[in-house]
């Protein structure tokens, strides 16, 4: 992002915040990891972001080359806000200040939310290998209107939106209660008797799968 303010120092890490370092840049590009978004859709999972400011963001992250936009083709022909090879290349480093942050920041305050997007890239940040091993599944995840393909294999995982029918497992709840679930804040039982999931096909399976992404252990001394 072309920016009044820069740190003058050749350093990677000081160019990348001149590109990228503005107050809620991070959080528009987090927005479209998951794909284009039209710019009501940006502002719906960031309210607290200003429709000026927005705009802003999105001009300086265009003129960065990590975002573009396109239009959509007919029917829906809308304009849309979507990453380029370069954007998408900051996925790893959102991950990894999800995790830091999840472990070593403050605590959300009381009534403090997250887009509906930041619930399912969490997953993306805690997924553990170690926790996984030979396990291998396929998870159709039903969150309200969103459906989203979870695949573990080889100690890896990945997640899209989609609909997936060869699934091994289906899990259909809200994303507040899939975060309490993976966090280990809610037992699996004890929302199933509440009716706040429903689960097709093998439990077993969607009871490991749930178990794959702990809270990490804040950094000691």
């Amino acid at each position: 992002m072309t920016s009044k303010r820069s740190y003058g120092d050749a350093c990677g890490v000081a160019r990348a915040l001149d590109a990228v370092g503005e107050r809620w840049a991070l959080m528009v590009v987090r927005e479209l990891l998951l794909g284009p978004k039209r710019f009501t859709d940006i502002r719906a999972g960031l309210p607290s972001l200003s429709a000026d400011v927005l705009a802003q963001r999105l001009r300086g992250l265009e003129g960065a080359g990590v975002v573009r936009r396109r239009t959509m083709p007919p029917p829906a022909a809308s304009k849309v806000y979507e990453l380029t090879p370069s954007g998408e290349a900051l996925e790893p480093v959102i991950l990894a200040l999800g995790r830091w942050g999840g472990a070593n920041a403050a605590p959300p305050c009381a009534g403090m939310g997250m887009s509906f997007d930041a619930h399912v890239l969490s997953m993306r940040s805690l997924f553990r290998p170690d926790l996984a091993g030979d396990f291998a599944a396929r998870i159709e995840l039903r969150l309200g209107e969103g459906h989203f393909r979870a695949t573990v294999a080889g100690g890896s995982f990945e997640i899209d939106p989609g609909e997936d029918p060869a699934a091994d497992a289906t899990l259909e709840t809200d994303p507040g209660t899939l975060l309490a679930l993976i966090h280990g804040r809610r037992e699996l039982a004890e929302v199933q008797r509440a009716g706040e999931i429903a689960i097709e096909g093998d439990e077993a399976v969607a009871a490991r799968f749930l178990g794959l992404f702990p809270l990490p252990e804040p950094a000691v001394a």
